[in-house]
């Protein structure tokens, strides 16, 4: 269609048809149907980053007030919103014309739709935002969202007491980071305000496209940027930790409680979990900055103090123990002293000397997941955070076969798990002797 005016047939024609994809339609439906904040970890040229200049434009029509498009950096944001949103828009047509130097562009019905970098967070506080969106949120600084952006979401307008803005969260992952911890959130349903869109870019490119890709990158970057998969960096420990560890089960009252420590002062970290059959279900954590073992009980006792069950297996590193040989308390008796104080008995099982680094390993990796694919190991993402993002995350340090990366927080957590798993379900031994195995 020619209007005769050609710059705004030139906008216009950015009003192409688009390829209907099953989730894409519902993402467009998401805000309208209470989702405030979408999740969209999609394949690259997929459509999420078109789809959403579109809604954006169409919502800024809808409802009047400021909008926003944001990108990591001021740049970014211009190369990637700016010529499509005037387009969109049909920016020729305005009464007043877009500041180019702002990067605003205003609606006859007085919206406003802000393009603004994030290398400067505080850009986004403010304004009484209607809603906006942030593309390749996994490259914005990581405070940012919870320090500078949620904040200024949730800050209500006086004018619309009722209105709650809305932020689509788009771009393709890049490790376990922030946007991989907000994707796992809204994945356990915990608050409906999120929700996370996926699909890959198969679905939406040609096939000759995508072999291209493949001739051309590595799987594990094709798999991050066309299938959007949170790929970790080289050398992590659980591989196989996976979605399918993940449970939403809870603590029962009459069961016996599993108590796993790693008596390292910062963070003080100690999972609890039960065993179901063979199975050993993480169900929830103590971690402490700063803090001594008997803090550790003390909350522990505090937790637990309407659970039926008061007997509890104890486990954790050996060198706890070392102040009972010199006629000083340990950590573990200041721990049963506590436990007494408040009604529990215990037993503890902790080795006498620290297994392996390799074996307390490959016992946690084969609870993961067996050869032939069997997985006992169970994480509630709710409930037992760390034990869920140490097992997906901790790596090995740089050069080494086996040493564990001490950068890492959440490594203490999973040295921990280690040390019950090692006693419960010992891995298969390598002695001196070739050949010979022992359990």
């Amino acid at each position: 269609m020619s209007t005769g005016n050609l710059l705004l047939d030139r906008q216009l024609a950015r009003w192409y048809e688009l390829k209907d994809h099953p989730v894409q339609l519902a993402l467009i439906e998401a805000v309208p149907n209470g989702v405030r904040f979408p999740l969209v970890p999609a394949g690259r040229r997929s459509g999420k980053t078109e789809r959403f200049k579109r809604f954006l434009v169409k919502q800024a029509n809808r409802v009047p007030g400021p909008y926003f498009a944001a990108a990591p950096t001021h740049d970014q944001a211009k190369k990637i919103f700016w010529d499509d949103l005037k387009a969109f828009s049909l920016s020729c047509l305005h009464p007043r014309r877009p500041s180019e130097s702002d990067r605003i562009i205003f609606l006859p019905n007085g919206s406003e739709i802000h393009v603004i970098g994030l290398d400067k967070p505080q850009r986004i506080e403010g304004i009484p935002w209607k809603g906006g969106g942030i593309d390749e949120f996994a490259d914005v600084k990581p405070d940012a969202w919870e320090a500078n952006i949620l904040p200024a979401l949730n800050t209500v307008n006086p004018l619309d007491p009722d209105y709650r803005a809305w932020c689509w969260l788009l771009g393709v992952p890049d490790g376990l980071n922030h946007y991989y911890d907000l994707c796992s959130k809204a994945e356990t349903g915990v608050d409906p305000a999120f929700q996370v869109f996926h699909w890959k870019s198969a679905e939406i490119l040609p096939p000759d496209v995508m072999a291209a890709m493949k001739r051309a990158m590595s799987e594990k970057q094709f798999k991050q940027e066309f299938e959007a998969s949170f790929e970790t960096a080289g050398g992590r420990i659980y591989e196989d930790y996976s979605k399918e560890n993940h449970t939403s089960e809870r603590i029962l009252p009459h069961e016996q409680l599993m108590w796993m420590h790693d008596q390292n002062y910062t963070p003080l970290s100690s999972a609890v979990g039960v065993r179901r059959g063979e199975s050993l279900f993480l169900l929830d954590e103590i971690v402490l900055t700063s803090a001594v073992s008997k803090q550790s009980a003390q909350e522990f006792v505090e937790k637990f103090k309407d659970h039926k069950n008061r007997n509890v297996l104890i486990y954790g590193d050996p060198a706890g123990q070392a102040g009972e040989k010199h006629g000083h308390a340990s950590d573990y008796t200041d721990i049963e002293g506590v436990l007494r104080a408040h009604g529990w008995t215990y037993t503890r099982k902790v080795r006498p000397a620290h297994p392996a680094i390799k074996d307390r390993q490959n016992a946690v990796r084969a609870k993961i997941k067996t050869a032939d694919g069997q997985r006992s190991l169970f994480v509630n993402p709710v409930t037992a955070k760390w034990c869920d993002k140490g097992l997906a995350t901790v790596q090995l340090q740089e050069g080494s076969t086996f040493q564990e990366d001490q950068k890492n927080k959440y490594q203490h957590i999973t040295t921990a798990i280690g040390y019950c798993v090692d006693r419960e379900w010992p891995c298969i031994r390598r002695t001196a002797t070739v050949g010979e195995l022992r359990i």
